[in-house]
């Protein structure tokens, strides 16, 4: 058996924005509903805003009036948890406590048929460890949709160590059939996009504490650089910092406190002081009525150089050479074997951030790495006390003249999107090599659950075998740590397609 029929009726027990925002999604896809919650009339008033939903989507003309009618009249408020007894598949949605959770599912249990299927919508405990507790764990799946449920499409579909096919097979279908996109997951702690997106946060954050750069030019940085639809400090801000920072303890605990994964202290002292973002009214930001929007740093305007020579190729910058073209800067281009940089009139350099510091080499600018070297709106730039000031800006100038606004962070190994994807790109290739999601399921998975431009196996092919490895490894040796150590699926990764390449030639 896949999927369930429509004539199945559906409950879901705990009735918070989550639960209810489940019970649409069935409702409207054809179901009988029924909600249940522990505390007397909770159900019956989330059955009254589930109605109010479909009335404003009937106003907005995404849901006919007779449909939304239709949808009402299966919703259920159930008042005991024995009127969830003929149910085909029971979602929980309570409290993030593991006893709770299974305390629930062993009253299910002596309530339901033998082929209801069970589902956890949990984020960050083991669906292992909750079915633990079952008589029979095979029937127990992990669903665990993403807010808001009627409106995110991603539904990742977790399998715990006794999980049975069939019952995995079923909730991937079902969940299809409610028209999401399913992927499939292993249980492991943050599943994929939880546990994957943990850089994307902790490596905005860790440029603050370096005193890099502040979090409006961080985030401008994310968004016009790398193309992300937020930036890490206002998307903590929205999320919540409590809510973002609990996911990163649990995901850090749960890993035996793998410093790959470790909390920000910073973030930690925000937590404390109740700064938990909108929320609260601050955060990151002043999110208080009247408080004036925080701006990133830019460079003032410098004047752009009378050329440029271009040595070696530019890899995942190569576009540059032509946009410099395009703006009228002569380029003079010089092949190097170990070159792969524009040289300024001045003498200085610029070369893409490959985890090495501006210090160490004279005269050296970097520049952040770009999705779309054409379509970004700006470029970050690093240099050292040392750099000279006419190399800087000589640097701003030339991208300026490209109609980028530029701007100058502090001499911070790998910048900003440089690191960030390049750790994002190691954490997706090790959770393959560890089982736990399909490549094609990763990269569904991140760029339909947290909106990234692409997926990080996207990135990977787009950028290089060799790009992530040697950023990171550079990066490595200048903060050894282990917290940028290359995962040995990325070593693998980079020196098995070398040995391919070999073999052919």
């Amino acid at each position: 058996m896949t999927g369930l029929d429509l004539s199945s009726p559906v409950a879901v027990v705990g009735t918070g924005t989550m639960g209810q925002g489940i019970a649409q999604v069935a409702l409207v896809a054809g179901h009988r509903v029924r909600l249940y919650d522990t505390v007397p009339g909770r159900a019956r008033d989330a059955a009254a805003a589930i109605g109010a939903r479909l009335d404003r989507l009937v106003e907005k003309d995404r849901l006919a009036g007779s449909a939304r009618d239709s949808a009402r009249a299966r919703l259920l408020p159930a008042a005991h948890l024995g009127d969830l007894a003929d149910c085909a598949l029971v979602v929980e949605a309570v409290l993030e406590r593991l006893d709770v959770k299974q305390e629930l599912f062993r009253e299910l249990e002596g309530v339901v048929g033998e082929d209801c299927l069970l589902a956890t919508n949990t984020s960050s405990l083991s669906v292992t460890a909750i079915g633990g507790a079952l008589r029979n764990p095979g029937r127990l799946v992990g669903l665990h949709f993403f807010n808001p449920a009627p409106l995110l499409p991603l539904v990742e579909v977790v399998s715990g160590f006794a999980t049975d096919v069939t019952s995995a097979t079923r909730a991937y279908e079902m969940a299809r059939a409610w028209g999401k996109t399913p992927v499939a997951c292993a249980d492991t702690p943050g599943f994929i996009v939880n546990r994957i997106a943990r850089p994307f946060y902790a490596e905005a954050f860790a440029v603050y504490e370096a005193q890099g750069a502040d979090p409006a030019t961080i985030d401008a940085v994310l968004r016009e650089s790398g193309g992300f639809r937020m930036g890490a400090f206002e998307l903590t801000d929205l999320i919540g910092q409590d809510v973002n920072e609990s996911v990163t303890h649990s995901v850090w605990r749960s890993f035996f406190q793998d410093v790959r994964f470790t909390p920000s202290l910073a973030q930690q002292r925000l937590v404390e002081a109740g700064r938990l973002g909108r929320k609260t009214g601050q955060g990151w930001y002043d999110h208080g009525a009247g408080a004036e929007r925080s701006e990133p740093h830019t460079a003032e305007d410098s004047r752009p150089p009378a050329y440029v020579v271009a040595e070696g190729d530019l890899g995942p910058a190569s576009e540059l050479v032509a946009l410099i073209g395009e703006a009228g800067i002569p380029v003079r281009a010089e092949d190097e074997d170990h070159g792969t940089r524009l040289v300024l009139p001045s003498g200085g350099q610029l070369a893409l951030a490959d985890g090495q510091t501006s210090v160490e080499f004279r005269d050296v600018v970097y520049f952040d790495l770009a999705l779309d070297y054409r379509k970004a709106t700006r470029i970050a730039l690093s240099a050292s006390q040392d750099t000279a000031p006419q190399t800087l800006a000589e640097a701003i100038g030339l991208f300026q003249a490209l109609g980028k606004k530029v701007s100058v962070i502090g001499d911070v190994p790998g910048m900003i999107v440089a690191r960030t994807v390049a750790r994002i790109i190691d954490l997706a290739h090790d959770a393959v090599a560890k089982g736990v999601a399909t490549e094609e399921d990763v990269d569904t998975a991140m760029r339909q659950g947290v909106n990234y431009p692409l997926g990080p196996f996207e990135w990977s092919r787009r950028l290089g075998k060799e790009w992530a490895y040697d950023l990171l490894d550079d990066l490595h040796l200048r903060e050894p740590s282990g917290r940028y150590a290359p995962s040995l699926a990325l070593y693998r990764h980079r020196y098995a397609s070398d040995k391919r390449e070999g073999s052919s030639s």
